[in-house]
């Protein structure tokens, strides 16, 4: 199927009428000729596919191809022609490892019952005349004889037996005779392959036979990487081959690469522009350290194929206009007149025609581009170091002093230490800074580095060089230079020069107690106090992440005591780390806790300084945080800052589910996940896992929820990261409390409330109160649920946060009493409620099943019917498989069913004894007698039994599983 390329071809239409009768694949007979048998015994000329063959073995089993439909059918085209008698020769090319010899060998193996002659060039022997010639015609040089004597003689002095003097247009016309006689029986093919390093004598040859095809079953296929119209092939029907479309490079990486996230495969297609070469290599180039040595050193990381192709592709072109090619590759911004200025100086300015006709520069007004960076970065990496020393040279004297890139190229050619050019390095690198270059910045400062003498001096440019790294999003490399910074001569500048890095990448690497020491300790080494305030905030959120009061308390105060500028706007920030009263964080009438002022600081706030998300959320602040990710994701993505732009999707996936935005949370906390992974930031990993935890969990998908929880459990529980261990636990929870199992449920949801446990939190207990209720209640734990009552209650007296409000209303509902109506109403109609549609489509379920208990049946249908609804859109199935059976309990009572085995399974194990003896009309107290419980107790069993099976009477539970089971 047409994979919808376009590709560049020019093919002649076949014309007139063939001059031999269509040949069927068929073997040799004995009648052939006694020379023509023995060809079809030569290796590399006929026979089976996988035969050797002269010059580079042709593989034994067809390539398997990718989005090659263009390509191969007009391939096949050709073989058909020849078969039915018609010959003709097509050249593929393009651009190094974009699939020419695959495309060689398709052919090669589609004609099984040709002649097949082929030869692979070789620079080596591309200045010995019919070199290509002799190698293509070396099966078959015994049968030269079978030639009028003038051919035979000039093959001959070709192939180098003699040494009488060759005529050009005599020895191809003796190539087309040969090639002739072997096609009087079978239809012959000729490939070549890597034609640009062909002799000049054999492509000559070649190009006299190629066009003199027509009226015989011979076809040529020659692979050259340049253009066929601008050298030796030209007037010959052509194919470009471009690169792959993306679904195409996708599934080459899929054929060639173990399984790998969607992330790293997108980056992997996106380098290699489409070029198949380049997508095999980059599936085994390290995308950590490696990658990120590639990255501050400003070049695509290349393997050694592409080094190697790209640098064949240069040699075979004049010295002038390989100077050219690599100063475009050089030159940072391919400024069309800084290269043609260093072209001139360097004495290349009249290779300009020989440059472009290879294809790789794209020469526009001002600028000159390569077609894709893959091809800049394979051509500069290609290039000799000799000659990238000469063009960085060149390229500084072109340019002017006060260029962003003159340093860069001065210092691309020192090879000893020169504190002059470290300077002006770090100059430039300040200006990269300001205009926010942080990669090139990051480049510029580790150069700097390199090129400094003193160790204090290379410690501190290092130290910036680090600082610079992590702001364009490469942990791991900034980790090094930090390290390294260390090593050469430690000190509190390192910390003023990094901005507190250390604790920074405590914080990425997910160890909070770590993190908030150095934060901590670097707020008194930094100079700048809103660096100061940055690493205290930073140092709440590892203390909240810890659950500990105590580091709380003491961030909080030394946040306090800082004088920074416009105090009164970020001080409201404050308040929002305050998730409870407890007495170990100081309710300081300087912490200001006007919520709409804090509200509106969270609107502008720089995102570093925001609360953690969870903790957002409980203050219902999801969309002024929610804007304020928003605004920073497509800056993120155009910068590539990996690391920065994994925490802003890890961050906006929560608010995404909470939302309701189901698909969009799937999407930014999958694609969080694989950067995060790829640059190694495990907290955001592991809040990534929680995400999708959580969704699976509302989905029923209890296998994903388990498995994420595993995953998160496994490093949140010995790091101490209480913050990741109380979501896994509240999915966990969530799981089991949607599929009908409350006492499971409660088991991992009260962990989160109990002081000393490692799932215990503050702000999670906060957000699983409703959980934590609707399981208590299940229970007859309505102690449990009464106390997650007050906690919201509390909460939302002192935030505001409406959705609070509204969870504690509808916990008292669940209660019972004499306002549950006017509960479940006042829970439904809070300002907010709709925006969180699991929370509302939950309310109106209680709502429905209290209804429908009720016996008011038809207002019960309406609730049920919208809850339905909402859990349908959601794709929360447990739920909506609860309200569907609600909604049927609504019917007439002979359309109603009896509960069913899965919801029998939802009552205790003592609810089910109770059952079973109810459902034989024992009393309450015969019940009781029988079971050792107190009456009391019975008739609480039997109400939560009603309840959840959605039956009114005793008499009931003769139809159930309960009275089935006497």
């Amino acid at each position: 199927m047409n994979d919808g390329r376009r590709p560049n071809t020019r093919l002649r239409p076949a014309c007139g009428a063939a001059s031999t009768k269509p040949i069927r694949p068929k073997q040799l007979d004995d009648a052939a000729p006694r020379w023509l048998r023995a060809v079809g015994d030569q290796p590399g000329v006929a026979g089976s596919p996988d035969e050797p063959r002269a010059g580079t073995p042709i593989s034994a089993s067809p390539p398997r191809l990718f989005g090659r439909h263009a390509e191969t059918t007009a391939l096949d085209a050709l073989l058909d022609q020849a078969r039915a008698g018609i010959g003709d020769a097509l050249v593929l090319w393009g651009e190094p490892g974009i699939g020419k010899t695959a495309l060689v060998q398709h052919v090669h193996h589609r004609a099984g019952e040709f002649v097949r002659l082929s030869h692979r060039a070789a620079r080596a022997e591309s200045e010995l005349d019919f070199a290509g010639l002799h190698g293509l015609l070396r099966p078959v040089s015994k049968h030269f004889e079978s030639l009028a004597a003038p051919q035979a003689a000039a093959l001959r002095s070709a192939a180098g037996s003699s040494s009488e003097p060759t005529n050009p247009l005599v020895v191809g016309a003796a190539v087309l005779s040969l090639l002739c006689r072997l096609a009087d029986k079978r239809p012959v093919l000729v490939t070549v392959d890597d034609g640009q390093w062909l002799d000049d004598a054999t492509a000559r040859c070649l190009g006299i036979v190629a066009r003199r095809l027509h009226p015989h079953p011979v076809v040529i296929v020659l692979a050259d990487q340049h253009d066929p119209a601008a050298r030796r092939w030209e007037g010959l029907p052509e194919l470009r081959v471009d690169g792959l479309t993306d679904a195409s490079a996708r599934q080459l990486l899929a054929a060639v690469a173990a399984p790998t996230d969607e992330v790293a495969v997108a980056d992997m297609v996106a380098k290699a522009g489409g070029n198949p070469l380049a997508l095999r290599e980059s599936a085994g180039i390290c995308e950590s350290a490696e990658d990120d040595e590639h990255r501050i050193r400003g070049r695509t990381p290349i393997g050694p194929r592409m080094r190697r192709a790209f640098r064949a592709a240069l040699d075979a072109l004049s010295a002038p206009a390989q100077l050219l090619i690599v100063l475009a590759a050089a030159e940072c911004d391919g400024d069309r007149r800084t290269v043609q200025r260093a072209g001139r100086a360097l004495g290349a300015h009249d290779a300009w025609d020989e440059a472009i006709d290879t294809g790789l520069l794209q020469v526009g007004d001002d600028q000159i581009e390569f077609r894709h960076p893959i091809v800049r970065g394979a051509v500069y990496a290609g290039s000799g170091a000799e000659i990238r020393r000469r063009v960085h040279r060149a390229l500084a004297e072109a340019m002017s002093d006060e260029s962003p890139h003159h340093a860069w190229h001065l210092a691309e050619v020192a090879d000893d230490r020169d504190e002059q050019i470290a300077t002006l390095l770090e100059r430039t690198a300040a200006h990269s800074l300001l205009r926010g270059a942080t990669s090139a910045a990051a480049r510029e400062l580790r150069r700097a580095a390199e090129l400094s003498s003193l160790p204090i001096d290379v410690s501190k440019r290092l130290a910036d060089a680090a600082r610079a790294a992590w702001d364009a999003g490469w942990p791991a490399l900034s980790e090094r230079l930090l390290d390294d910074a260390e090593r050469l001569a430690p000190g509190d500048h390192i910390a003023r020069r990094s901005r507190g890095l250390r604790g920074l990448l405590e914080i990425a690497r997910g160890r909070p107690d770590r993190a908030y020491h150095y934060l901590t300790i670097d707020m008194d080494r930094v100079t700048d106090p809103g660096t100061a305030l940055e690493l205290g905030t930073m140092a709440l959120r590892a203390s909240w992440s810890a659950a500990r009061d105590d580091l709380q308390a003491a961030a909080l105060t030394r946040l306090l005591e800082l004088d920074v500028d416009g105090r009164a706007g970020w001080a409201a920030l404050l308040a929002w780390w305050r998730d409870t009263d407890r007495p170990a964080v100081p309710p300081t009438s300087a912490i200001a806790t006007d919520v709409p002022d804090a509200t509106v600081t969270a609107r502008t706030a720089v995102s570093r300084l925001l609360p953690p998300t969870y903790l957002g959320h409980a203050w219902g602040l999801d969309e002024p945080m929610g804007e304020a990710l928003r605004r920073r994701t497509p800056d993120l993505r155009r910068r590539d800052e990996r690391a920065r732009l994994a925490v802003v999707l890890a961050e906006t996936a929560v608010l995404e589910n909470f939302a309701g935005n189901w698909a969009a949370a799937e999407s930014s906390a999958g694609e969080g996940l694989g950067l995060a992974e790829q640059v190694g930031t495990d907290h955001i990993a592991a809040q990534c896992r929680n995400s999708l935890g959580w969704l699976a969990a509302a989905r029923g998908e209890e296998d994903l929820v388990a498995e994420a929880g595993a995953r998160v459990l496994q490093g949140s529980l010995a790091q101490g990261v209480r913050s990741l261990t109380a979501a896994a636990y509240w999915n966990r929870g969530m799981a089991s409390l949607f599929q009908g199992r409350p006492e499971e449920a409660l088991a991992s949801l009260i962990r989160l409330t109990e002081p000393g446990h490692a799932a215990a939190h503050p702000t999670f207990a906060l957000l699983a109160s409703l959980d934590i209720a609707e399981a208590a209640v299940y229970v007859g734990r309505h102690d449990l649920a009464e106390k997650r009552a007050r906690e919201l209650h509390t909460w939302a007296r002192r935030t505001k946060a409406s959705w609070a409000d509204s969870a504690a209303q509808l916990i008292r509902a669940l209660l019972g009493g004499p306002h549950v109506e006017s509960a479940f109403l006042a829970a439904l109609d809070m300002p907010g409620a709709r925006s969180h549609p699991l929370f509302y489509a939950r309310a109106q379920l209680f709502y429905g099943e209290w209804l429908r208990r009720g016996r008011r049946r038809t207002t019960a249908r309406a609730r049920l019917g919208e809850a339905r609804a909402l859990f349908d859109g959601l794709g929360a199935e447990p739920l909506r498989r609860r309200a569907q059976r609600e909604l049927e309990l609504t019917g007439p009572p002979g359309s109603r069913r009896a509960p069913d085995i899965a919801e029998f399974s939802r009552l205790t194990a003592q609810e089910q004894r109770v059952a079973r003896l109810a459902a034989e009309q024992l009393t309450n107290r015969e019940i009781a007698a029988r079971l050792r419980i107190s009456h009391r107790t019975v008739g609480h069993h039997l109400g939560n039994v009603f309840a959840k099976l959605g039956i009114n009477e005793r008499v009931q539970l003769r139809h159930t599983h309960a009275g089935h089971e006497r």
